[in-house]
């Protein structure tokens, strides 16, 4: 199953090699996304003090970041951080901190994992004396074990060309008589049933704790006219195709998908699902307090968060952002705050604790 970061390398790497960026503008971005190497060679890395970000890019390029890393470099002389692009899964930091013989600082995660990983005393708690929580928007971006310098949403995307009235919400979306034709779902439970729960009806402010057994009924329901996405890529392709009319996707590849096609694909901010892009600090990092201050400055530094989102569409998280942010990107950062207010914030603690079981639930329904 492919993750929301790992995408957006994907993202990345697709305009470069189109020739819509440069390799200066694409290492900035992948600083930005945890996914270069900020040192200048490896003998610097090594004589230098150093922080091991981790992230899900699996690549090797080097060079100093202009965005996370840079600034934090800039005011810590005698340190640079360096990156480990072999995914910071929750299994993985488990058995790391488990075992003992932890090597990473600051881990590109999510909320769902933070929770789940500090319930079990395997994350550093984030130390808000270090780290500024007025440097987020909201309550989401800034957990016990975790804090959010850039978001993403799942929202509703459809082929404006098959539908003469434009869908307004989920219930649109579970609506075959006046929408007719085939949907995309990923094939995760985290996101689909949030929407599902939606589609019943249930107030957004009041969408926590999901009610499970209707959620998955709900989905069941429209079984016969569904496929399932595990890539960004792949959910691009199935509407590019016409193998669905609508879906619910990444809002970053809603958005390639509306350019691209000159409008034909669009979609909407209404009761698209709010999440944050957490980083957690693994317990025992061997950086100590520094990972607390490295994320301090990924939070702190809204110019850089910008960057990121004129260049892959990654929500900014700090407040001070949204006046930075261009006029034309405005309707495709999901943090904007007219777009935010058409959203609910996923509830990543209900998440943290009851994924397993519900995910298994929902794979063995659609698979079955």
């Amino acid at each position: 199953m492919q993750s929301f970061q790992q995408d957006c390398v994907d993202l990345a790497y697709r305009k470069y090699r189109r020739g819509e960026v440069d390799r200066r503008t694409l290492l900035t971005g992948l600083a930005a996304l945890g996914a270069a190497v900020f040192a200048g060679n490896d003998a610097q890395a090594q004589a230098a003090r150093q922080l091991v970000m981790v992230n899900w890019g699996g690549i090797a390029n080097q060079g100093f970041g202009n965005n996370y890393g840079a600034p934090f470099v800039a005011a810590n002389p005698g340190w640079t951080v360096v990156q480990d692009s072999t995914g910071p899964s929750a299994g993985r930091i488990r058995s790391m901190v488990e075992s003992g013989r932890v090597t990473w600082d600051l881990c590109d995660s999510s909320a769902t994992s933070s929770f789940l990983l500090g319930g079990l005393n395997l994350l550093n708690r984030i130390d808000y004396n270090i780290v500024n929580r007025e440097n987020v928007i909201g309550p989401t971006f800034a957990l016990d074990h975790g804090a959010a310098p850039y978001s993403f949403s799942n929202v509703l995307v459809y082929d404006s060309s098959k539908f003469p009235t434009a869908p307004t919400g989920w219930a649109d979306f579970w609506d075959l008589q006046k929408f007719p034709g085939t949907r995309l779902l990923r094939r995760d439970a985290a996101g689909t049933l949030d929407a599902a729960q939606m589609s019943l009806g249930k107030d957004m402010a009041n969408l926590y704790p999901l009610d499970v057994r209707a959620s998955l009924a709900r989905v069941r329901e429209i079984r016969r006219n569904l496929v399932f996405w595990t890539g960004g890529a792949e959910s691009e392709q199935f509407i590019r195709t016409g193998e669905a009319v609508m879906g619910q996707i990444w809002h970053t590849r809603a958005k390639v998908l509306e350019q691209e096609s000159n409008g034909r694909f669009k979609f909407i901010w209404n009761q698209g699902i709010l999440q944050p892009g957490i980083f957690v600090i693994p317990r025992g990092n061997p950086g100590g307090e520094m990972a607390q201050r490295l994320l301090a400055s990924m939070l702190a530094n809204a110019e850089p968060q910008v960057e990121l989102l004129k260049f892959l569409g990654n929500g900014p998280t700090n407040p001070r952002a949204a006046a930075l942010v261009p006029e034309e990107f405005k309707r495709f950062n999901p943090t904007e705050p007219a777009n935010a207010a058409l959203q609910v914030a996923q509830n990543g603690r209900w998440w943290g604790e009851n994924y397993a079981r519900v995910n298994a639930d929902y794979i063995d329904m659609v698979t079955g």
